[in-house]
Formats: C-alpha cells, sequence, structure tokens
C-alpha cells in the first residue's frame, strides 16, 4: 500500500497555491496526500483535489487564544490519524509535527514558506517574536529534512543553524489561458493602462497605500488591486479622501484561474514590498512569477532575490523609491517607452519557460523519493 502523508498549514488552503503544488506532486508519486488547515467564517469554498482535505473550525481565529486552539487540535488531529509521513508547513505549525513524528515514530518534512521570525507582525511584538524564535532553535536543529523558498532564506538558516534547507522556489505551473476573458468581460477599462497588484498579501509595509497615492499623479492609468490583506480598508479610505474611485478598482479574492485572467488583462505587474524587515528584504512573492506566466512585466522594489530574476530575464524595471510622485513619474517613463515595454513582454516567455513548478518540483521529488 502506498505511504500516508499528513501535510499541515495554518491558513484556510483556498489560494495556498504552494501548498496545492506540493500535495499535487506528492499525489502524483503515489503518496495518499491529506491536506489539513481551517476554515475561517470568510473562507471560499474548496476548489476540487485529488486528495482528502480537512479544514478545522477554530472558536477564535486570530490572537494567543487562536494560536493555542490551533496547536492543541492540530496535535490531536496528527495523533488520531496514522500517517507514514508529516509536513509541516511554516513555524506555525511545526510543534504539533514534532511532537507527533517523535511519538509515532515517524519522518517530518518542514517547508519555511519565509524567515517566519522576521515577519512585520512580530517585530512590533517583540514577546511574541521571542518566543516563536525560542520555538525555533529548539526545534530546528533537530530536523532532517527542510525546504525553503530561495537561497537568501536558505542562508540565513544556514547561519544560524549550519544547515541550508533545499531551495524550492514558489513558481507557477505552465500557465495555459486558451480562453482569455476580454477587459470588458472581466469589467475593465479597454482604454486605459493597467497596473495590477494582486495576491493574499497585501498588507502593511508592502507599497500599496503608496502607488495608491502615486495614482492622483497618473492619466489616462488604472490601478487593480485584486486579493486581500490588512492594509485594504486603508487603501479604500484614501481612494475616498483624494477621490480616486475612477482610477483605483478593487478585486476580493478569487480563485487562481479567475485572479489570473485579470492579471492577463493588465499592463504591468507591481511587487513594492519595502526593506523594513529581514523577511520582505529576502522575499521573492509569488506575484512576481504570476506576472511573467501571465505575460506581463514586472516594476519592483529592487530588493535581492526580485532583482536577479529582473535582471536574469530582463522582464521590467525598478522603482527609484517609495515617494510617490517618483513611483509614478517611473510609471509614466514606462508608458512613454512603448517599445522597451514590448521587449520586456516577449522576455516574459522566455522566464516563463525556464520558471515553472514543472521544472522546479524535480527538487522536491529528489528529496521525497526516500520516503516513497
Amino acid at each position: 500500500m502506498s505511504k500516508k502523508v499528513i501535510v499541515s498549514v495554518i491558513n484556510d488552503l483556498v489560494t495556498d497555491q504552494r501548498v496545492k503544488k506540493v500535495c499535487s506532486t506528492l499525489s502524483e508519486m503515489g503518496f495518499r496526500v491529506v491536506l489539513t488547515g481551517r476554515r475561517l467564517k470568510e473562507s471560499l469554498p474548496m476548489d476540487e483535489r485529488p486528495y482528502p482535505v480537512h479544514r478545522m473550525k477554530l472558536l477564535f481565529e486570530k490572537g494567543p487564544a487562536f494560536y493555542l486552539c490551533f496547536q492543541i487540535r492540530l496535535f490531536f488531529f496528527l495523533l488520531l490519524h496514522p500517517a507514514d509521513l508529516l509536513v509541516a508547513n511554516d513555524l506555525d505549525t511545526l510543534l504539533p509535527n514534532f511532537l507527533v513524528s517523535r511519538i509515532r515514530k515517524i519522518p517530518l518534512v518542514y517547508d519555511a514558506h519565509e524567515y517566519f521570525t522576521g515577519v512585520p507582525e512580530l517585530q512590533v511584538h517583540p514577546l511574541k517574536q521571542k518566543i516563536w524564535k525560542k520555538l525555533e532553535q529548539w526545534l530546528f536543529p533537530k530536523l532532517k529534512t527542510i525546504f525553503t523558498v530561495n537561497d537568501s532564506i536558505a542562508g540565513l538558516y544556514e547561519k544560524e543553524y549550519g544547515i541550508r534547507p533545499v531551495v524550492v522556489r514558489n513558481v507557477p505551473p505552465k500557465f495555459e489561458n486558451p480562453n482569455p476573458k476580454s477587459r470588458k468581460a472581466l469589467g475593465l477599462p479597454e482604454n486605459k493602462f493597467i497596473i495590477i497588484m494582486q495576491g493574499a498579501g497585501i498588507n502593511v509595509h508592502r507599497g500599496a497605500e503608496e502607488i495608491t497615492e502615486a495614482m492622483q499623479y497618473l492619466d489616462q492609468v488604472v490601478l487593480l488591486i485584486v486579493g486581500n490583506g490588512d492594509v485594504l480598508p486603508v487603501l479604500k479610505k484614501k481612494v475616498a479622501q483624494l477621490s480616486l474611485s475612477e482610477k483605483v478598482i478593487f478585486i476580493s479574492r478569487r480563485p487562481y484561474p479567475e485572479m489570473m485572467q485579470y492579471t492577463a488583462a493588465a499592463d504591468l505587474g507591481l511587487t513594492l514590498d519595502k526593506d523594513t524587515n529581514i523577511n520582505y528584504r529576502y522575499s521573492l512573492p509569488n506575484k512576481i512569477f504570476d506576472y511573467l506566466h501571465a505575460g506581463i512585466p514586472v516594476l519592483a522594489s529592487r530588493l535581492p532575490e526580485i532583482e536577479k530574476i529582473i535582471e536574469t530575464y530582463r522582464v521590467g524595471d525598478f522603482i527609484p523609491d517609495h515617494n510617490p510622485e517618483n513611483m509614478a513619474k517611473k510609471i509614466k517613463d514606462i508608458m512613454d517607452h512603448p517599445n522597451r515595454l514590448q521587449q520586456w513582454k516577449e522576455n516574459t516567455a522566455v522566464a516563463a519557460a525556464e520558471l515553472n513548478w514543472e521544472t522546479e518540483s524535480e527538487k522536491l521529488k529528489k528529496v521525497y523519493r526516500q520516503y516513497v
């Protein structure tokens, strides 16, 4: 009988493309996959998957009570459901997985999607950050199989613990869009230059506030914000205060294929994270690869991992800083050089042909074959 693997993650699973890709790959390899996460009040329905999904409803949805409740629920779920392999995604699922792996004497794989203890949410809460760091310092050296998302984060972990995780970048599968929706069908203006910021993490320190303010200096340009995040109420308030309702369009979180339809309809993709914390400094946001697979160039902050992609494939440019007027000037400059924009667009096809899950997952398969 094939080996059973339980994959756990703290989010509601719907838009976590990395976990979905990993689970699909493991399923294709012959593992019997069970994916567990949680269900929130506003969670979208799950799409069909070739493996069972278990979503826990918790009494609390945030704060210390939520984390405590989640850790207990996940521990007992793992303990009461026999498996041959456990996969923990991020530090907030690692403790229950580690304890059950020791109790049941089964292997554990850890996938660090980010440099968890460096996220801005913890930087403003030193006590919480210290607790998570102590947990990581206790558990990380005891792990044998670790993945992470880019070389910079792998280097940070290697420097701290002497263990270099296997790097599997969070690139999407080859994107096929045989029936692209027109701008009209999507409810978008047909004669404007559309810039897009999309994804599940439209949060503080990611440039969303500044690019929204920059729209007051741009004509014939529309900013499309697709997704969710903690800064959305602030953005909507700015739009109202600056009378930008004709220039900024908000689209709520959508399933990945639908989100990519909006992305493919845009002219330029934005990823504007600030170098305000170590996690953002070394981030390689999923949206960059989504933009490339949708065939649109990228305007980005000049951060190390992002710079490597844009410079290697010549698929975009960088903002000079996060001053809204300077951001607007850069966008005007891009619009004033359509030939250069077209060359970037053509180069996205080359990048997408190399940066895809079909290629990247071979590194993941090589590691998991030891557990088949």
